[in-house]
């Protein structure tokens, strides 16, 4: 038994009057307080509360400690390789779903809409590529008959990404078929991601929403290409704009008026009335009229002469994508004045 004369341990006592001291093992201290505490093992990490598991690689630096810059084109190797057995890749894509509904996307190519392509050749057979076409049609079809031209005509087939609106992901059966067959939120990450490190080929449609609305008196009118994101997008990634132009999409699903109090009851982006909505309801988005699709693919626009920095002129960027729209509506008028029916060409 102890002694009075002993001296009693004092009790530990916070460092702060507002809560634990910074050395307290709820903090993230160290566990061997107190007689009996368990020595630490070398094959033991110790715990650190300040770990980021999420944290980006750090590059050692000469001196054996942990640097912590790295240049993100270094993590180019962390990304996965295709897997050619594999269904479903990183985006959603799932080519089991494709399959299914290549019949079709088939039929509505070679028999309903009769695709005639020019230029397909300038698609290029590898390394990244930005594909910006002219969009039209309440429920456009234009996108699907691009995809099934490079898939069918070009001699080095590949899979085509569409960057398309956050408000398809609004519609949890449109949003989800659309991201099966390759479509991907246009954003910054994933455009970059998608033509500089995957090197894929992606279709864009600059007008966006202003394009997929105009009314059938509006058609073949191009609407202004946003502020040019498409250009800083491929400048960025370094790879070659294609411009695309496309006829036949706005007498497949012409729009003929739009009704503004439906449109907020609904909550859809637009109220379209045209031969098939809404008196067919859902049906009306397999009731394209045959129209006949031509699709020209122009020669790509180069712009390895530019820098990232050239990226954020904004003059610049503005200048080459009203080159680039200046392009597609000269073609558009060129195809316009060749053909000579709306249903046979």
């Amino acid at each position: 038994m102890a002694s009075g004369s002993e001296t009693r341990r004092e009790p530990r006592r916070p460092s702060s009057r507002r809560g634990l001291s910074g050395d307290s093992p709820l903090l993230g201290g160290s566990l061997d307080v107190g007689a009996g505490a368990e020595e630490p093992r070398a094959d033991k990490p110790e715990f650190d509360a300040h770990r980021d598991v999420l944290g980006m690689p750090r590059r050692p630096s000469e001196d054996g400690a942990d640097g912590r810059d790295i240049d993100p084109r270094e993590l180019r190797g962390l990304i996965p390789s295709a897997e050619p057995g594999r269904e479903v890749d990183d985006w959603g894509r799932s080519q089991r779903v494709f399959d299914a509904m290549a019949p079709l996307l088939d039929f509505y190519y070679r028999y309903w809409f009769r695709v005639e392509q020019e230029g397909v050749e300038n698609v290029p057979a590898e390394g990244g590529a930005l594909l910006v076409s002219n969009h039209s049609g309440a429920l456009p079809p234009d996108a699907p008959m691009i995809m099934q031209a490079i898939r069918h005509e070009h001699s080095t087939p590949r899979p085509l990404y569409m960057l398309g609106e956050h408000w398809f992901k609004g519609y949890p059966g449109v949003g989800m078929l659309t991201n099966k067959i390759g479509l991907v939120a246009a954003h910054p990450a994933n455009a970059q991601r998608l033509l500089r490190d995957e090197r894929q080929l992606a279709l864009v449609f600059p007008e966006g929403q202003k394009g997929s609305r105009k009314l059938f008196w509006q058609r073949y009118r191009l609407r202004r290409f946003g502020r040019g994101g498409f250009v800083r997008t491929a400048i960025a990634a370094g790879v070659p704009i294609v411009p695309v132009a496309v006829i036949g999409a706005e007498e497949a699903m012409p729009i003929f008026a739009h009704v503004p109090l439906l449109q907020r009851l609904t909550g859809l982006i637009y109220f379209p009335i045209n031969h098939a909505f809404p008196h067919f309801g859902l049906a009306a988005g397999a009731m394209y009229l045959p129209a006949k699709f031509k699709i020209r693919f122009l020669e790509p626009v180069d712009l390895s002469g530019y820098g990232p920095d050239d990226a954020e002129d904004v003059a610049l960027v503005q200048s080459l994508a009203e080159d680039v729209r200046g392009r597609i509506q000269a073609q558009l008028n060129a195809l316009l004045a060749s053909r000579k029916s709306v249903w046979f060409g």
